[in-house]
């Protein structure tokens, strides 16, 4: 199994997270996303969408940093990740949505701009980072967990760029329950950090 990523990219810690914490061989292939790798014929036979991260289980290939944590917890048969009611399985969706609406749009746009000098407007994705944290907060501080009442692929895909934040100017100070949370994921067995990048409110 194979696993391209880049170690600045919060969809590939997503998804180097997950494998981690299930335990499962893998191999990391970083992608130099800087000299342009992730656009040469041979990586967009992996991803038309020339995007990190990408799954090679054999002739399996999984795009999308959701889609392999969904992947990954189905191949492993671990319904503790992923839910296999309907209810569960749904709510665990609805955070995977969020993942890749709020969380995109809010504080992992807000630390593209620090970190890699995307053309966002500061003001507008940090204003977008605050209405997400405000809905977290309220969530976790009834809450240990996004589902259920342990952990999910729903808290490894909005852990990266929560824990992150403050890369983007995004100060999560006010937000202890978050922090807590924050806190309750980098205790699991198996977890890895995200590389820490010194800009924002973290330089």
């Amino acid at each position: 199994m194979k696993l391209y990523h880049h170690p600045l990219s919060g969809h590939s810690h997503r998804a180097r997270l997950f494998v981690s914490l299930l335990g499962l061989p893998h191999e990391l292939v970083e992608v130099d996303l800087k000299s342009g790798a992730h656009k040469t014929p041979e990586f967009l036979k992996l991803n038309p969408f020339g995007q990190v991260p990408v799954l090679e289980d054999g002739d399996v290939v999984i795009v999308d940093s959701n889609a392999i944590l969904v992947y990954l917890a189905k191949k492993a048969a671990r319904t503790d990740w992923l839910p296999e009611d309907a209810k569960g399985s749904a709510a665990v969706q609805r955070w995977l949505s969020v993942a890749a609406g709020e969380v995109a749009y809010g504080p992992a746009a807000a630390r593209l701009i620090t970190v890699f000098g995307a053309k966002y407007n500061p003001e507008e994705v940090i204003g977008r980072a605050h209405a997400l944290l405000r809905k977290l907060e309220s969530q976790l501080t009834v809450h240990n967990w996004l589902v259920g009442d342990a952990p999910t692929i729903a808290d490894v895909a909005i852990y990266s760029y929560v824990a992150r934040a403050p890369e983007g100017n995004v100060d999560l100070s006010t937000y202890p329950a978050v922090d807590a949370f924050l806190r309750r994921i980098e205790a699991l067995a198996g977890f890895v950090p995200f590389a820490h990048t010194p800009v924002g409110l973290a330089a």
